[in-house]
């Protein structure tokens, strides 16, 4: 294929692609400008904001080293006696006398840093086996037809089973580490990643751009690596999002069933939240603090999410 013919089909493809997204402002434009009035996302992304300030700068600003036991003499498990909030200790102390302030600021690097590995893990694995599926399914013929189907039944196969559940038995199998956790829940992301981003690309194999380029006898490969793939990223970039707030909430569940990082000193939300279970009758609020810190992002991450799908997706906008 000539180089004036691939301009051509470029070209094509913009102006396909403005007069879709209407005004022939672009669609990623068109959001944004939506996003920046929308409540939602800007609450959203208020919330995520202070999380990754404090996930950043937590280190520094602990007020007290998170693993030091200083007033190990002051707390009595055994019998009940916790420390509450006092001036040196805004938050109180945990079961072994270690400041819970110091130690939610420092968790919530962990915490941040688990959750978007996991989830860029389940991405990239998923945005793959969902392009080969996507690409085989759209422009294979009988054989491509044939590789979707397989790919397919095992993406089947895996979202036919619970979410926890999957990361769980995938967890025990790699052994007790901060690293099993993030494959397990990136594992668990794969299919769902995989399944979005193949109906993507073969709803954008039925559009004119897409027609034309195989009129005009592109390349199979340039179709889908100029034309289907970049047009079909935005659902999965706003699924993403969305994962994320479900990347955290898995991994404080595999940190609190002990699949998470071996060492209990150092310091993470779910591990935190499952020391704290034993001394619920006494000090209920050292499970209250990381239960709420957890909930708290994963709600800035599902409010920015669904701003965003809402801004993106056609039907749902005004």
């Amino acid at each position: 294929m000539t180089t004036a013919r691939a301009e051509k089909i470029d070209r094509l493809a913009a102006l396909t692609a403005r007069q879709e997204t209407g005004e022939g402002a672009g669609l990623w434009r068109e959001a944004l400008r939506r996003l920046r009035t929308s409540k939602t996302a800007l609450i959203g992304a208020a919330v995520i904001a202070v999380f990754v300030v404090l996930a950043v700068v937590g280190p520094w600003i602990a007020p007290h080293a998170p693993t030091a036991q200083t007033w190990r003499g002051e707390v009595f498990p055994n019998q009940g006696k916790f420390v509450g909030p006092r001036g040196e200790n805004w938050l109180g102390l945990d079961h072994l006398g270690r400041d819970e302030l110091s130690r939610l600021l420092v968790g919530a690097r962990q915490t941040l840093l688990v959750g978007v590995v996991a989830m860029l893990i389940g991405l990239v694995a998923g945005v793959l086996v969902g392009a080969l599926s996507g690409a085989a399914a759209t422009l294979g013929g009988a054989a491509g037809r044939r590789i979707d189907s397989v790919v397919m039944r095992i993406t089947d196969m895996m979202l036919a089973l619970p979410s926890l559940l999957l990361a769980v038995s995938v967890a025990a199998v790699l052994g007790q580490s901060l690293t099993t956790v993030m494959i397990a829940i990136g594992v668990v992301n794969v299919p769902v990643f995989a399944r979005l981003l193949r109906g993507s690309m073969l709803a954008q194999g039925g559009r004119d751009h897409v027609l034309a380029a195989k009129a005009l006898g592109v390349r199979r490969r340039r179709i889908v690596l100029t034309q289907i793939l970049p047009n079909s990223l935005s659902p999965v970039i706003v699924q993403a999002t969305l994962n994320l707030a479900t990347a955290i909430i898995e991994a404080a569940a595999l940190s609190y069933l002990g699949l998470g990082n071996p060492d209990p000193a150092v310091p993470e939300w779910g591990v935190m939240l499952s020391q704290a279970q034993r001394f619920f009758d006494n000090a209920p609020m050292m499970s209250v603090y990381p239960a709420l810190g957890i909930v708290v992002v994963a709600l800035g991450f599902t409010l920015l999410g669904e701003a965003m799908r809402e801004a993106l997706d056609p039907k749902l906008r005004g």
